[in-house]
């Protein structure tokens, strides 16, 4: 028995001394635990199994078993003392932020239950439903938002009669769309930049472009800022900070982006605002402007006009997000939905933003909601894809003007005697406009080559030259008003 003892002790001795051995190897020089003297002690004790008289081996079974306990137990204690492995990380450090880990395989919903709610001060009757006096709305300023939407609606009326009796080649209207267009004007500042699409003319007007200033452009005289070159509609006024219109769409958004940018390091204060149909959103140039002004913080407020319809194609045949809105969040933009038929909830709005773009240096989204009640143009008959029921019931039901006259009349601000005196103004005025733009003359031949280049290369200078000799000898082909 005691010879068994003795032959269990020893392999016990030698596999804890290799064991440990090895594990400890690394951390030796570290510790004075466990010194090279006592290892060479214990590996003595085993060779001195061997051979040990019989008398003893009892008794030196006994010491062995104990001073292997001891061994091990002093072997466990500098084991604890060892580092400890760290525990296993909740989140990751990554660049933009910490993201922490989840052990559940669950993707991300393409749609949300809800949709995003939309922001409202006045219902379909003209009434608020919130506590309107701390927008501070002023019947000074009521009264000019109301009147310049009157003119707006009127304008629009007239000069689509215009184009249609072949006056001038194109027209567009802003018809539902009356709100977005004054009221987001009214919450900027002058030295605030305009980036607009193409029905954005009522902020223009706002901002004080004359009726006179419009049927220039519309007709192409002398007179249009754009010396003819551009289509009816597209405006643009230096002095008044509004860019000029152009018909590639979503360009201005990218256009925007950069002028804020420029702001923002001229340490300006004041904004950039630019205005996109729901159509414009589905552009690259879109996207890509919101996300270079996330990264870069420009002061840019983005202001989508979804009505609905990009010409003839749907919403839901573009996208299928919770329409703009949600589109500014996955970019880290401060964003917003609208009602786009309520002149205060998008004055109030707008506001706002100006206030973040311009305090906190960001870009901020806003989403109106909206209803195009008229052709998308000229060119347009939007009854080959929509119902007539369906444009009149937004025609009447959620007209923007109607309801923010409502409340301007329960104010005692408006009355049905000034609504019929200054639209009668008004026609009369833009009847008047028309008449002096038609006998204007159109821009000398010689603008057709200018505002390009400083020095006219040698190939356009030979165009030039041709194209009057051609009109000398065809000066019947030519309108008489196109000086040479």
């Amino acid at each position: 028995m005691a010879s068994s003892c003795l032959s269990k002790s020893k392999k016990l001795i030698t596999h804890s001394l290799k064991y440990n051995k090895s594990f400890l190897s690394p951390f030796i020089n570290h510790t004075s635990i466990i010194t090279n003297s006592q290892l060479n002690h214990h590996h003595h004790l085993i060779h001195s199994i061997s051979s040990p008289p019989l008398l003893d081996q009892k008794k030196l079974a006994t010491s062995l078993l104990t001073t292997s306990s001891r061994w091990l137990q002093t072997a466990t204690s500098a084991a604890d003392q060892l580092p400890t492995e760290d525990p296993p990380q909740q989140e990751l450090d990554f660049p933009g932020g910490k993201v922490k880990f989840t052990p559940q395989l669950k993707f991300i919903s393409g749609t949300d239950e809800e949709r995003a709610p939309c922001y409202r001060v006045l219902n379909e009757n003209g009434e608020p439903i919130i506590d309107i006096e701390s927008l501070k709305i002023t019947k000074e300023l009521a009264v000019k938002m109301y009147t310049d939407m009157v003119t707006l609606q009127v304008m629009d009326t007239i000069f689509y009669e215009a184009q249609r009796q072949g006056r001038i080649s194109f027209y567009l209207t802003v018809i539902g769309e009356e709100a977005i267009n004054i009221a987001s004007a009214a919450a900027l500042n002058i030295n605030d930049y305009v980036f607009p699409q193409y029905r954005e003319a009522g902020v223009l007007l706002y901002r004080g472009f004359t009726l006179q200033q419009f049927a220039h452009q519309l007709f192409g005289n002398k007179y249009d800022y754009g010396k003819g070159k551009q289509m009816p509609i597209h405006y643009g006024s230096n002095k008044l900070n509004y860019f000029t219109v152009a018909s590639t769409v979503g360009t201005q958004v990218l256009h925007a982006v950069g002028a804020a940018y420029s702001m923002k390091m001229d340490k300006q204060d004041a904004c950039v605002i630019t205005y996109f149909g729901d159509g414009g959103s589905s552009t690259a140039d879109f996207h890509a402007a919101v996300n270079f002004a996330a990264v870069r913080e420009a002061p840019v407020i983005f202001f989508c006009r979804n009505n609905g319809w990009a010409i003839s194609t749907p919403v839901n045949d573009q996208f299928r997000s919770d329409g703009i809105v949600v589109r500014g969040k996955a970019y880290g933009v401060p964003s917003i939905r609208v009602d786009g038929n309520d002149a205060l909830a998008v004055y109030s709005a707008v506001q706002e933003a100006r206030k973040m773009a311009i305090e906190q240096q960001t870009p901020v989204l806003i989403e109106a909601l909206t209803y195009r009640a008229g052709h998308h143009s000229t060119s347009d008959d939007s009854t080959k894809y929509r119902s007539v029921d369906e444009i009149e019931s937004w025609r009447s039901d959620q007209n923007p003007v109607k309801r923010f006259r409502k409340w301007i009349e329960t104010k005692g601000w408006w009355s049905d005697k000034a609504e019929s005196e200054h639209r009668s103004n008004i026609r009369k005025q833009l009847a008047q406009a028309i008449q002096t733009a038609e006998r204007e003359d159109k821009p000398p031949v010689a603008d057709l080559f200018n505002d390009v280049y400083d020095v006219p290369p040698k190939n356009l200078k030979q165009q030039e030259t041709s194209l009057r000799k051609t009109i000398k000898k065809h000066a019947h082909e030519y309108p008489s008003n196109v000086p040479v």
